[in-house]
């Protein structure tokens, strides 16, 4: 039952991210032509925008977290899952509760004014239900084992789900009761928290999990890993306010955020470094795709964080908020860091799937496809906003960033083509080739 599972949040995860990447593309074209899609309300760039992060968080990256969650746990535990019936609830919830519905509701008008929140808050209550689930599904397991003896990538499943059930609450509910400077410090913890308590945490267990899995040697360090996992931990949740940098929120939460987001950065070179090591000899592009995958998150994730704690020091934020840099900077986090850690994931399991098949030219191809794209993006982005962030500083009219900016969009749109093409061959990869022995 787990291997159909994990067929099912595969295919799942693929089928919404086609959704996703559909609503994202769009959406890129609307800022070029306004009336591309019509004046239909239904197809505006805000709720086609909604769309896209919310299907890349929930649909694309949740449902590929799920499907790996049941390759990995009930090895890391040397137990099943607590069931599959609720597996199967768990299954239907997740797709038909939250993430189609949250589309639906989206495009029709009714969500939230804020950042990896903006499903309305009916769908959040399916959340907070979903969460609460795989929590009993997946979590059993390692209370039995005993805290000594969990390997890291436990660890992170554990903080990642247990974590993310209270933090999803408070950033989505406490901001449409509590007004003001007050509900915006809990949407900041939650923008922040949703990255780098569920999605970072899951993405590092798969990290941990793969590298030994597929190159048959241990972590360099399990004393430098869980180092990482507590700095992790202790850190993150101070971090968010830094969206709010000169804005109304005490000066004291703002210094906090920012050194926050400055020590966060050394403990993500910590990590990093741990994994390179953990990485010697598989070569500079590991001959195992899913490894190759899981090697280049691991470079894109220093890359975000360096990155991300820089522009939260106020002389660099000053300049570039609000500009496509932020823009560059989430899409190298969640279409590079997390899609590349979880593509990799998600191969690496369906390899071991019996009768499944798995076609490694078609891998092959879709790894530098998509590398090509989300290099070109991220790149494309990041410069738009140098350029936009100069021309604000000059006191130029704020047309003149607009008129600025256009080409660079342009190349934003054309870069979704190797992106796009990426998926579709991954998608290849995994429903074509030689099936997988069968289980002995």
């Amino acid at each position: 039952m787990a291997t159909r599972l994990i067929r099912a949040h595969g295919i799942a995860a693929l089928a919404t991210l086609a959704g996703a990447l559909l609503f994202g593309i769009v959406a890129s074209i609307e800022l070029l032509l306004p009336d591309f899609a019509g004046n239909h309300a239904w197809l505006s760039w805000g709720r086609l925008r909604y769309d896209h992060t919310q299907g890349i968080l929930f649909g694309w990256l949740g449902n590929a977290f799920l499907a790996c969650l049941y390759h990995c746990v009930p090895i890391l535990t040397r137990r099943p899952v607590t069931s599959d019936r609720l597996g199967q609830w768990l299954f239907a919830l997740w797709n038909f509760a939250v993430v189609v519905p949250g589309w639906a509701l989206v495009l029709a008008g009714f969500s939230q004014p804020l950042e990896w929140a903006e499903f309305p808050i009916v769908i959040d209550g399916f959340v907070v239900l979903c969460l609460l689930l795989a929590a009993i599904q997946f979590l059993p397991g390692f209370f039995r084992e005993g805290v000594e003896s969990l390997y890291v990538s436990s660890w992170y499943i554990l903080g990642g789900l247990v974590f993310t059930l209270f933090a999803y609450p408070m950033g989505n509910f406490i901001p449409e009761l509590v007004p003001g400077a007050q509900g915006a410090a809990f949407s900041g913890l939650w923008i922040h928290d949703a990255v780098g308590l569920f999605v970072t945490p899951l993405v590092l267990a798969i990290i941990y999990f793969v590298i030994p899995s597929a190159s048959g040697r241990p972590i360099y360090s399990h004393f430098l890993s869980m180092l990482g996992f507590w700095l992790l931990f202790f850190l993150y949740p101070l971090n968010g306010t830094h969206h709010y940098v000169f804005s109304v929120i005490p000066m004291d939460a703002q210094i906090g955020a920012i050194t926050a987001s400055a020590l966060l950065g050394l403990d993500v070179i910590l990590v990093v470094t741990n994994l390179l090591l953990s990485l010697r000899g598989a070569g500079w592009f590991a001959q195992d795709l899913p490894l190759r995958f899981i090697a280049t998150s691991v470079v894109m994730y220093l890359i975000v964080s360096i990155q991300g704690s820089l522009q939260a020091q106020m002389s660099i934020n000053r300049a570039v908020h609000f500009s496509d840099w932020v823009i560059g900077h989430s899409h190298l986090a969640m279409l590079g860091f997390a899609t590349f850690a979880v593509a990799g994931g998600l191969a690496h399991a369906w390899q071991r799937i019996p009768g499944a098949r798995y076609n490694p030219q078609a891998m092959e191809q879709a790894y530098w496809m998509l590398l090509a794209g989300v290099a070109l993006m991220v790149t494309d982005l990041t410069s738009a906003g140098i350029v936009e962030a100069q021309l604000w500083q000059s006191s130029a009219p704020w047309l003149d960033s607009i008129r600025a900016a256009k080409p660079y969009w342009t190349l934003r749109s054309i870069s979704a083509i190797p992106i796009v093409a990426g998926f579709i061959l991954y998608a290849v990869g995994l429903t074509t080739g030689r099936r997988n022995e069968p289980a002995a």
